[in-house]
């Protein structure tokens, strides 16, 4: 797998070009799922919560977007996978362009940590040992699976083996978000796996 290359080039406004294609209302839904997924991936891998969730806002001037926790929490609510959905049912194509800015934004922020698990993932895979085997991938692999149980409906349905697989796979798509234009390749992948 190819590394990207790091560069400190700044995150577009939410009006960027490559961010421009519309998902359907179908589509949308889907979409809804996977953006709560990759910032559970994030939340898991290094820890943070909503508070670094709504600097990253800040910093890329979303705050119209994502003002405060209560609105973040609505928008996450909105995945149709989460237990209880307390908030909004609906999640609008600026919400979820926001969602995906900031969440490119922090997997960006976090590329040393993210690099260092991949390359660590790679390692295990090619000397056939499991991922939990080492420290900073079983514990982010525990803490995806607790997370993953606390939060979403289809837990008890779901092998863990399954949520391993989902956990490594969000992972790996977190180190190609994290490169310059990761926010457009993230964009792009969410339209494609809603179809």
């Amino acid at each position: 797998m190819r590394s990207p290359v790091k560069s400190s080039a700044p995150h577009p406004p939410s009006g960027d070009s490559s961010l421009a294609q519309e998902p359907d209302p179908a589509q949308l839904d889907n979409i809804k799922s996977q953006l709560d997924l990759v910032l559970l991936a994030l939340e898991a891998l290094t820890g943070i919560g909503s508070e670094a969730m709504l600097q990253a806002a800040a910093d890329l001037h979303l705050e119209s977007m994502v003002a405060d926790r209560v609105t973040l929490w609505r928008l996450r609510q909105s995945n149709p996978l989460r237990k209880s959905q307390g908030g909004r049912k609906k999640l609008d194509v600026e919400e979820a362009r926001s969602l995906v800015l900031i969440s490119c934004h922090l997997a960006k922020q976090h590329q040393e940590l993210i690099r260092r698990a991949v390359a660590l993932l790679e390692q295990l895979t090619e000397q056939n040992r499991e991922p939990h085997r080492a420290a900073l991938l079983g514990d982010y692999l525990d803490t995806f699976s607790n997370t993953y149980e606390e939060r979403m409906e289809d837990a008890d349905n779901l092998p863990s083996e399954a949520l391993t697989n989902l956990a490594l796979k969000l992972l790996i798509d977190l180190l190609f978000y994290s490169a310059p234009n990761g926010h457009r390749r993230f964009w792009l992948t969410l339209i494609d796996r809603a179809h």
